[in-house]
């Protein structure tokens, strides 16, 4: 009697991706489809993030929706917002590359916890960089970044995710280098100058269209979620840190 071979799916993604996937796609259906020009103008105020909000010097008589609620919400709710298709897509594409493995590896709870402080920290270092402008931030890719910056915590280790198409269920295993290592590695190293690089040339040249306003993007969101992913990983891996950058993935693990 013969054994019939496991098989790993082609595509292997966490529900929690797809359900957040889903709500990114109805928030911009919602958008487009249903408000109009004023009502979209209205929901950007109570639900993106504008630096303006937070300096009282800045048209100091306005009231602003929400009022101290919508202070805190829009740290993330802005990243639920995408000003075109195109600004969807290309998210939802590195959600799917970098959030599905740290999804599986920390379970529904830790990754929705993490990606919404990725959210918050990017909103943060925005805040920092941009105080009392008017222009709303808006999209999922400080989150998303946050989720890169986790990621190559563990993705490079022996038998990690670089194999990942091999073997899904190394996520679980593997532990991740120690932050030091991680810095050490040529790897992590090449991929945080290309990463950086990009942002800087995206920060440059892009820019996204919302309900009539320019947006430029908010390259320094994207760091700021990028560094939190990097060095607050460790804080919501379930499994030990490796002693040294090149451990082996302990036998068991659940």
């Amino acid at each position: 009697m013969h054994e019939t071979p496991h098989r790993e799916r082609v595509f292997n993604v966490p529900l929690v991706v797809l359900v957040l996937i889903a709500v990114l796609g109805l928030v911009h259906a919602y958008l487009f489809l249903v408000l109009n020009a004023q009502q979209t103008d209205a929901f950007l105020l109570l639900f993106a993030f504008i630096a303006a909000r937070y300096d009282p010097t800045v048209m100091p008589d306005i009231v602003w929706p929400g009022g101290w609620a919508a202070d805190i919400w829009t740290f993330v709710t802005y990243a639920f917002i995408h000003g075109d298709l195109s600004h969807l897509i290309f998210n939802v594409v590195w959600l799917l590359a970098f959030g599905s493995p740290l999804a599986r590896r920390l379970g529904t709870m830790r990754f929705l916890l993490f990606m919404g402080l990725g959210a918050a920290a990017g909103a943060a270092v925005h805040l920092a960089t941009h105080f009392g402008d008017w222009l709303p931030m808006i999209g999922a890719s400080a989150a998303i970044s946050a989720a890169m910056g986790a990621a190559i915590r563990f993705a490079f280790q022996p038998a990690g995710p670089v194999a990942l198409w091999r073997d899904p269920e190394a996520v679980y295993r593997v532990p991740a280098a120690p932050l030091m290592a991680s810095l050490r590695d040529r790897r992590v190293l090449a991929f945080l100058l290309v990463w950086f690089g990009a942002n800087l040339l995206l920060g440059w040249l892009g820019w996204v269209g919302m309900s009539g306003i320019q947006q430029a993007i908010a390259w320094q969101a994207h760091i700021g979620g990028f560094a939190f992913g990097l060095l607050a990983f460790a804080a919501f891996d379930p499994i030990p840190i490796a002693i040294d950058a090149g451990a082996a993935p302990p036998d068991q693990q659940s």
